[in-house]
């Protein structure tokens, strides 16, 4: 089958229209219409071969919302049916026999591969994914600002998994953008008290809109200071270097700094920062498909809807120097206009 996408031929390239050839559907695969597809940093970053790895043509894209369009013969009797609404969000495949797979932890496999990095991506008009990462949509969400919650929405949804964030918890999020306000909403949905770290006095009301319970001046030693010893967990979601050192003082008991944002550079840790009241410093990438499931369950249930602005597909190349300008409010959304 013939796919018609835009693609990077070269780094930092702008995008052009390419057409490919899929060749026969694999047994455990699935096919999906692309509907809406979001723009993510990481996107850029691939483009540009910011990381290193990149292969060109390159077809980025891994916020998918589609329409399943035909089915391998393996992915057959999985839950799945011609014509269901479904997600696809980073992780296209995994091999669902290594340890991490066993463990549930497929996100982690040997051999898997993303949407964007091994698997040719969603600035498409179709993808295809192993039938496990075709995720189905609960009825109630609304498709054309959920392709965010795959990617970006459970980067930052599954550290609050993994440190158990309750109603009683204390979190800090650096960083109200792409992925902090979702991390906002979410932690209002669970009843967590929320305290934002924003270097953007403007965004003060928006943030609180939100559900953040209170607004930090992250530029602001003072303020910064005034909360040691205050937070359960703080996820930073910048990708730039900043001093750390307070906001490892800021951490409660056996608090944890999780990081999910991609800073190139080394963080300093002071050895005591961590010694002293058994704190953590963590990180994490995005999540399995059964927490991707448990998140749309709790966005449909919650009504925890990203913030996009959209774009026809047409103008991926405007879309992506739109949030390479840093004016993205706050995610970016392309509809499939093939």
């Amino acid at each position: 089958m013939k796919i018609s996408s835009y693609a990077a031929l070269q780094a930092g390239e702008a995008l052009v229209p390419y057409e490919y050839d899929a060749g026969p559907l694999a047994a455990e695969d699935v096919q999906v219409a692309v509907d809406y597809c979001g723009v993510c940093h990481s996107d850029l970053s691939m483009i540009d071969n910011e990381w290193g790895g990149s292969r060109y043509p390159l077809i980025a894209g891994h916020e998918v919302i589609g329409r399943v369009v035909a089915l391998g013969d393996a992915a057959q009797n999985k839950g799945l049916h011609i014509g269901q609404r479904v997600g696809i969000g980073w992780t296209a495949k995994s091999c669902q026999h290594c340890d991490a797979c066993i463990e549930g932890d497929q996100v982690n496999c040997e051999n898997g591969k993303t949407s964007t990095i091994n698997n040719h991506g969603g600035f498409a008009s179709h993808l295809r994914a192993n039938w496990q990462w075709v995720i189905p949509l609960p009825d109630a969400l609304d498709i054309a600002t959920a392709g965010p919650l795959l990617c970006g929405g459970i980067t930052v949804f599954k550290p609050l998994l993994m440190r158990n964030i309750s109603a009683t918890s204390r979190v800090g999020v650096i960083g109200i953008g792409g992925l902090g306000h979702m991390a906002i909403k979410l932690l209002r949905a669970m009843g967590a008290h929320v305290t934002a770290f924003s270097s953007s006095a403007a965004k003060t009301d928006s943030i609180k809109a939100m559900g953040a319970d209170r607004v930090v001046n992250s530029r602001d030693p003072q303020a910064l200071s005034a909360l040691a010893g205050q937070f359960d967990l703080i996820i930073s979601t910048v990708a730039v270097d900043l001093d750390w050192k307070p906001y490892y003082q800021a951490l409660a008991r056996r608090g944890a700094f999780h990081t999910v944002g991609a800073v190139m550079k080394p963080f300093e840790v002071p050895a005591f920062s961590l010694i002293v009241g058994d704190r953590a410093l963590t990180g994490s990438s995005t999540g399995s498909p059964g927490q991707l499931r448990a998140l749309l369950k709790l966005a449909s249930r919650s009504d925890i809807a990203p913030q996009v602005e959209a774009f026809p597909m047409s103008q991926v190349n405007e879309a992506l120097e739109h949030l390479r300008a840093g004016k993205a409010n706050y995610r970016v959304v392309l509809k499939a206009d093939f």
